[in-house]
């Protein structure tokens, strides 16, 4: 298989993260994370826009809001706010909080989060100053409209990335500082995960050499791929054997996250991050194509 590795046009983010595939408007949404940053990327266009959240020093997501166009869910600190963004001007605001979490946490964050098939809201904390690997003080959280917060799991290093498949019945769930993919049971009319059960082992023999698990999507064929914070790499894994199918390979250490889209969601779109002084190319967004996969868009939030 050849695949194609392609940076997309002023696509920078010092931290990308959290890339969602909107379908109505064929649009690339992701953030810069500790700059406080929403990007959209106009498939059409070929064309990169950046807003400054007015206010906010993060953006750990950014969650297109079911049937409110200009409304995203965004999390800042740990907050998950409502900004409105006409997805062009160059500022946004916040208009609304929806709920917190860890009120007194001061140090902690919330990092990656995603909406699962049926509307639900998923996502988790992290210890932003200090040791992650340390204090494993995240959790991770499920709401939904008209619901309070509940705790679906705790002892979390850095709460990351997310993925669902209705057809397996199964949620997968990476927790970075346990350098694995977890798989659990998943009720879809609940919103329920139960039995955790390792697929995918990162661990290196030496703990300096342990590969970091970050973001996460995966494909119709229910394939995850497995971005890598310090390893240039995609693993795209068969969840069923944990045998890894395919290494997608970047000309960058730091891969953040992935999600599939374009017209046909036959394209992955890979975020990046610059930290701790990569070189350039590092922060870029690329694409992957000729993969021969196809994925899922991103779901709206119920609100």
């Amino acid at each position: 298989m050849s695949y194609k590795v392609e940076p997309l046009p002023d696509s920078y983010a010092g931290l990308g993260e959290g890339p969602h595939w909107d379908v109505a408007r064929q649009s690339l949404y992701y953030v810069d994370l500790e700059a406080g940053s929403l990007l959209r990327y106009d498939y059409a266009q070929n064309k990169v826009y950046k807003t400054k959240i007015e206010g906010e020093t993060l953006a750990g997501f950014v969650l297109p809001v079911e049937g409110r166009p200009q409304e995203f869910a965004v999390g800042c600190g740990r907050r998950v706010v409502i900004v409105n963004w006409d997805g062009v001007s160059p500022s946004a605001k916040v208009v609304r909080t929806l709920f917190e979490v860890q009120p007194l946490m001061d140090k902690n964050r919330l990092n990656d989060a995603k909406v699962d098939p049926r509307g639900r809201f998923f996502g988790g904390t992290m210890r932003y100053i200090g040791d992650e690997f340390e204090f494993r003080h995240g959790e991770l959280y499920r709401w939904e409209a008209g619901g309070q917060v509940s705790v679906i799991k705790g002892d979390v290093g850095i709460s990351n990335g997310l993925a669902w498949d209705e057809k397996a019945k199964k949620f997968y769930y990476i927790d970075t500082t346990d350098y694995e993919v977890k798989s659990y049971d998943y009720n879809f009319e609940t919103g329920v995960a139960t039995n955790p059960k390792v697929i995918f082992n990162l661990r290196k023999n030496s703990p300096k050499d342990h590969l970091l698990p970050d973001g996460l999507t995966i494909d119709t064929e229910g394939n995850l791929y497995v971005a890598t914070f310090n390893g240039a790499t995609i693993y795209k894994v068969n969840p069923n054997t944990g045998k890894i199918l395919l290494e997608i390979k970047f000309p960058t250490k730091q891969i953040t996250s992935a999600a599939f889209g374009g017209p046909n969601l036959d394209i992955l779109y890979v975020t990046t991050a610059a930290k701790f002084d990569q070189p350039a190319p590092a922060g870029t967004t690329y694409k992957v194509t000729g993969l021969n996969a196809t994925g899922y868009p991103g779901v709206n939030l119920k609100v």
